[in-house]
């Protein structure tokens, strides 16, 4: 490895620094989000309380639960602990965005997130979830273990770059492989784009201008996501113009999932992961001021023989434990082989050695939930959340980096049989008690003075509405019901 003194072409201090304030946004976001919904999702009168998750965990599998579920909700309990977490994380961010003992704050957001994300249940087991946790550990050693900020930019170990730079590799290369093993038509008929503007998660305004581009541009931009995802993932380790060129196509992708739906700090976390692999000479060509790296620190010195070898164990653990879940991604069988499971089995509670693989099958109809609420049976109003369709007039929102953790969820929900998704009657059960929480996590809730009677679960199927009918109505989705997921129910009465 040439000299942290000698010219960009060998040193990677400003993308690493980048990298590291997008993850501090990426955690305040994260951490942010969690606190804001924390007591609707799963607090005392959640629609999953932790803390009764934890004794479940607790009575099914004894003293080694807290291996399966590792959080310091174990010993602080679920209840004010969740806050404190979430404003301990939200400190940490901070001060890592002023690079103060940044290496501490990363421990620090690790252990916190990993603490909430645990007992957070289906709420909180998002691949980005996955993501932040693995880049956050990686991250550990890609900064000056110091208190302070040094005299110039930091050039991160070479070991600890080629993580990262792995790291992005099996986000970006598996979620290519995942789309053409799962065997879905869609994908193979590059088709999936003229569903997927409409169908995802949380689409953007953009999304409804860009489902109604012609197919041959959504034939392309297959080809080109096609192109990223496989091809550019292993130009990491070619020549730096082949590298610098694949990085900044993976940035452009991430940059236009990000324009037409909302998916939470994703695409963030993902371009920071890109800016690694921009060497200093690159920043100084388009007069990013970078400053002279700081020299290496002397390795004789305890501290770095200690940091030395803590990150030589890790990088072992790391490629080691996610070489065996990408080839169980890669090749189905192999994840019935007993080394896989026996990985899966010991770290994966941990959440910080993953595979990845985002929209394997392409969904091509949009069923959504709608909760409606009534008095007397016949009259029925609608709840809204803040970031699904709901009115047909409504503009598609933008939230990302903030996730709308319900909002997504019952986006999976609907796709599948109401008995498959129990928790969907337990929002039910809340609203109709009128408690506060998860009410709270609906943008207009119909019955603010008293909870309603009646309550029941529609399914309607939503479709983008065209240029004609948009200019017509005012509508952006036009909707029509297809059943009753959860049929009209009401609380029991009271015992005299």
């Amino acid at each position: 490895m040439p000299p942290l003194a000698t010219a960009g072409r060998g040193s990677f201090a400003a993308g690493t620094r980048l990298f590291v304030k997008v993850l501090a946004l990426s955690h305040l976001a994260a951490f942010v989000s969690y606190w804001l919904q924390a007591d609707g999702l799963i607090g005392p009168k959640g629609v999953l309380p932790a803390r009764e998750f934890l004794e479940a965990a607790r009575q099914q599998i004894g003293p080694a639960a807290w291996l399966e579920a590792p959080s310091l909700c174990w010993i602080f309990g679920a209840g004010a602990s969740i806050a404190v977490l979430c404003a301990v994380g939200i400190a940490a961010s901070v001060l890592l965005l002023l690079d103060l003992a940044p290496a501490a704050c990363l421990g620090v957001l690790w252990i916190c997130y990993l603490s909430l994300v645990s007992v957070g249940q289906i709420f909180f087991d998002f691949q980005w979830d996955g993501l932040l946790l693995e880049s956050t550990l990686i991250a550990v050693f890609l900064v000056p273990w110091r208190l302070r900020p040094g005299p110039g930019p930091h050039d991160p170990p070479r070991l600890a770059r080629l993580l990262s730079w792995w790291l992005l590799f099996r986000l970006m290369f598996l979620s290519g492989v995942v789309k053409l093993t799962s065997g879905d038509p869609t994908w193979r008929h590059l088709d999936a784009l003229t569903f997927h503007y409409e169908t995802q998660p949380l689409p953007t305004a953009i999304a409804w201008y860009a489902s109604h581009l012609p197919r041959w541009f959504h034939v392309g931009c297959c080809l080109f996501m096609f192109a990223v995802e496989l091809g550019a993932p292993l130009c990491l380790a070619a020549t730096r113009r082949v590298r610098h060129g694949a990085a900044l196509a993976m940035i452009a992708l991430q940059v236009a999932i990000a324009l037409t739906g909302n998916y939470a700090y994703f695409n963030l976390l993902t371009i920071g992961l890109c800016l690694t692999c921009l060497d200093d000479d690159w920043w100084r060509y388009i007069h990013w001021g970078v400053g002279t790296p700081q020299p290496a620190t002397d390795p004789k010195a305890p501290r770095a023989r200690v940091f030395a070898g803590a990150l030589r164990w890790f990088a072992a653990l790391s490629v080691g434990v996610t070489f065996f879940e990408s080839a169980a991604a890669v090749t189905p069988r192999a994840a019935h082989s007993p080394i896989v499971r026996w990985v899966a089995d010991t770290v994966g509670p941990f959440r910080s050695f993953n595979d990845y693989g985002l929209f394997a099958i392409m969904t091509v109809e949009r069923p959504e939930l709608v909760f409606q609420g009534s008095d007397d049976g016949r009259d029925w109003r609608d709840y809204v959340l803040p970031y699904k369709p709901g009115d047909p007039g409504r503009r598609p929102r933008w939230a990302a980096p903030y996730q709308p953790r319900l909002d997504w969820q019952l986006w999976f929900a609907a796709l599948g049989p109401a008995d498959s998704n129990p928790w969907v009657q337990t929002v039910c059960e809340r609203l109709l008690r009128g408690d506060a929480a998860v009410a709270g996590l609906f943008s207009v809730n119909p019955f603010r003075d008293h909870p309603p009677r009646y309550l029941r679960v529609v399914r309607y199927r939503y479709q983008f509405t065209d240029a004609r009918v948009r200019s017509l109505t005012g509508n952006w989705w036009r909707r029509s019901p297809i059943d009753f997921y959860v049929e009209p129910v009401t609380l029991p009465p009271k015992a005299p």
